[in-house]
């Protein structure tokens, strides 16, 4: 790492780009839909080929245990019977949807993106702290901030022994293109005024898919169809999906639902079209699931786990509930239904007063909590008002399933913009850095 040469752009500029660019990340606060810049550091998170290594090790074992796990949870269950996670924990999951029961997508994938929030400890271990399986986001800001720090300072790239992260096109490319159903491949979009609007326009542009809205589609004989401007039609083999599975269908789940496309589900059942990610994964990544996926690897996969999990608690079973309600004001809590962190306290920021509140809210409502050891990983530096200061700082790993699994080379590093905070989202106001991977 000594001899790497960092970006010589200053955050200005390259900030200024990503502004004229459109690169803004969308929020809804108080009612309101609003748009800010998401704010990029140019100074990179470096990882060592021999770190990535073990990482991209890790990840493919958890995700393909990930995907095993969701197989059976909607088929033959026997992870249930053999009382390797309770029953009543799955069907009280609020990402566990009834409607796919024996549904069998392409080629038994369920998770073709998956976006695996790690961090790194002061200890030099890596540990997991999150699975998205529905609809991660973030790939598309280090792709974009990576284009115009290449353009800015060319020499960087060309003297340092850098992967390449413009493979992450072709990835997701062939991950569509492997469970395709015959036609074409497309993203579903619901709009201009969605959060992450900016991503899937790009991704579209990248890797050749149509950027598609619901009212250009419609089913046909258990067949997805976009329509043409000349009054025709094209089949859809694969659609990767940016809404919720809630408002994907109105005529299987919210019949409330303006963005979704009515049957969608009939045409995903019968096999004909490939929905990305596939419908029901919150069952997955239901952060209460999360305490099981170790055990999940040793079930399916017959292996021990080389990624840990963060020190996690179940309120819902007695003896961890005893030590949560014990230690509160050291664990942080996170709420399994919230994401984008929001729903998450940290039991040192309390006053007495709301502590006792909230052992209180836990004994009544145990499954609705997970607690963890609050894990004191590695700050990273960042430019603010032109001085170097330190960080904390996550990373969201790519982790991409068609023929085989595979883990993009790169990821989205976040960083709390608060020297106080642990909460690094970008809806919580923080910012992101590139991921650079050593190849030597």
């Amino acid at each position: 790492m000594e001899n790497i040469s960092f970006p010589s752009a200053n955050v200005k500029e390259i900030n200024e780009l990503l502004r004229r660019y459109g690169v803004k990340f969308g929020i809804y606060k108080n009612g309101e839909f609003k748009e800010q810049l998401f704010p990029f550091d140019t100074i990179p998170r470096v990882i060592s080929a021999d770190s990535f290594s073990y990482l991209e090790k890790g990840l493919i074992q958890r995700v393909d245990a990930l995907n095993m796990f969701l197989y059976d949870i909607y088929h033959e269950k026997k992870i249930i019977a053999d009382k390797i996670i309770p029953e009543e924990f799955v069907y009280i999951s609020s990402g566990y949807l009834p409607q796919c029961e024996g549904i069998t997508p392409p080629k038994k994938i369920y998770s073709h993106i998956s976006g695996i929030d790690l961090v790194e400890g002061k200890d030099g271990e890596w540990y997991i702290l999150e699975d998205n399986l529905r609809i991660p986001s973030g790939a598309s800001y280090p792709l974009i901030a990576r284009e115009l720090t290449r353009t800015a300072s060319p020499d960087c790239f060309s003297q340092s022994g850098i992967v390449d992260n413009r493979n992450y096109a072709e990835l997701l490319r062939s991950a569509m293109d492997s469970v395709n159903c015959g036609g074409i491949n497309a993203i579903l979009t619901p709009g201009r005024y969605n959060a992450a609007y900016f991503e899937h326009s790009y991704l579209a542009e990248l890797t050749g898919a149509a950027l598609v809205q619901n009212n250009e589609l419609f089913v046909e004989d258990n067949m997805l169809f976009q329509k043409t401007y000349t009054g025709g039609k094209t089949r859809i083999g694969a659609l990767y999906r940016r809404i919720s599975d809630e408002y994907l269908d109105p005529l299987t789940f919210n019949p409330c639902s303006v963005i979704g496309v009515p049957n969608l589900t009939e045409a995903y059942r019968a096999g004909n079209v490939a929905v990305i990610n596939a419908l029901g994964n919150g069952v997955a990544d239901d952060k209460g699931i999360y305490y099981f996926v170790p055990k999940m690897i040793k079930y399916y996969l017959n292996e021990e786990p080389i990624l840990k999990n963060a020190p996690t608690y179940l309120p819902f079973y007695e003896e961890d509930r005893k030590y949560v309600l014990e230690n509160l004001e050291k664990l942080v809590i996170k709420d399994v239904a919230e994401a984008g962190g929001y729903g998450v306290v940290f039991g040192s920021d309390l006053t007495a007063e709301k502590l006792a509140d909230f052992r209180q809210t836990i004994i009544n409502e145990p499954r609705r909590f997970i607690a963890q050891e609050v894990i004191d990983f590695k700050d990273l530096p960042i430019i603010e008002n032109g001085e170097q200061v330190m960080r904390k700082a996550d990373l969201r790993a790519f982790v991409l399933s068609g023929e085989k699994t595979r883990v993009w080379a790169s990821g989205l590093t976040r960083f709390s913009r608060n020297p106080d905070s642990f909460v690094v989202n970008s809806s919580q106001g923080g910012g992101f850095k590139d991921t650079w991977v050593l190849s030597r």
